[in-house]
């Protein structure tokens, strides 16, 4: 059984004309409660994250300045980050999601999760909104699953095109959540070289895999698969989380790297593979990016009908 997440709620986030918008999660909305119907899928209600689980991972102050600057109408919250007055409420429904999802998955209540959720994640850091993101849903995901449920070792494996450079912040030097990121090298805030593997009790559960543009699509995918198994046989995850950007896609009008939809259902088929091994099978995915709707939706499609077959 495969738990999806999926709310109207998520389209009240207004960022104007940013190419992270609401426009741009419709069309996968639509197909992934079509997928619902007639796959083991089936789709969950839930509530806003609370603020001692938010605050595993955000300060109270920057949570309050969110708060806040939402309620005074909202704007640019950093330089590419835009919100509204609605904005606070849906991130925290957003990490809402991942949290029920991941107590849901570890409780062995389900198999596998999908979050169709918005605002992304994967930039925030601890005192910081980037890159559309306000709240790290992931990270405050890995954290309650330590912290709250008992699991000693978690892995997040992120494919978004961006570089999670918030997540990789937030567990730099923690030895218990290991964090993989493919990503356009050289990209964005050009961090994620293959250098940066944590510090501390974090040294080596850092593992970055910056990928040229041009690079084929059938070696984008032998790189990932070897990471992550890799990455797997290191950390031994008991829970996998995935930050599911879709903005590889050739089509994608930000980060393309030349992937096709039909890809994702193979790098699905990757993390679904060690998570059985190391997991039993428990793996929560996230939506970060992926800016073209159409091909938003089919990577989504692939992505949906890969976990619930498994």
């Amino acid at each position: 059984m495969i738990l999806l997440y999926s709310d109207p709620v998520f389209l009240k986030h207004d960022t104007g004309d940013l190419p992270e918008n609401a426009t741009r999660i419709l069309p996968a909305m639509r197909r992934a409660s079509q997928i619902a119907m007639h796959a083991h899928c089936r789709q969950r209600s839930w509530n806003e994250v609370t603020d001692t689980v938010l605050e595993r991972v955000h300060s109270q102050q920057y949570i309050r300045f969110v708060k806040e600057f939402c309620e005074q109408g909202g704007g640019h919250i950093s330089e590419d980050t835009v919100v509204c007055p609605e904005s606070y409420g849906v991130a925290r429904k957003a990490v809402g999601a991942v949290c029920d999802a991941v107590e849901q998955i570890v409780q062995d209540k389900a198999e596998r999760a999908f979050c169709l959720v918005r605002p992304p994640g994967h930039h925030a850091a601890p005192e910081s909104a980037l890159g559309f993101c306000l709240f790290n849903n992931v990270a405050v995901g890995a954290r309650l699953a330590i912290r709250e449920l008992g699991l000693e070792r978690v892995l997040i494996v992120d494919w978004d095109v961006h570089h999670g450079d918030g997540t990789q912040e937030i567990f730099w030097e923690d030895g218990q959540v290991g964090f993989l990121s493919i990503h356009r090298s050289s990209f964005y805030q050009n961090t994620g070289t293959a250098a940066e593997t944590g510090a501390g009790k974090g040294l080596g559960t850092t593992m970055n895999v910056p990928v040229e543009s041009g690079t084929s699509r059938e070696h984008y995918c032998e790189l990932f698969t070897a990471a992550v198994e890799q990455m797997a046989a290191r950390i031994r995850p008991q829970l996998v989380l995935i930050s599911a950007g879709f903005d590889a896609h050739k089509d994608d009008p930000i980060g393309s790297l030349g992937l096709e939809s039909e890809d994702y259902a193979r790098l699905t088929r990757v993390v679904l593979e060690i998570a059985k091994t190391h997991a039993n099978g428990r793996v929560v995915s996230v939506l970060e990016g992926g800016y073209n709707p159409g091909a938003l939706a089919e990577c989504i499609e692939h992505h949906l009908l890969e976990m619930a077959s498994a």
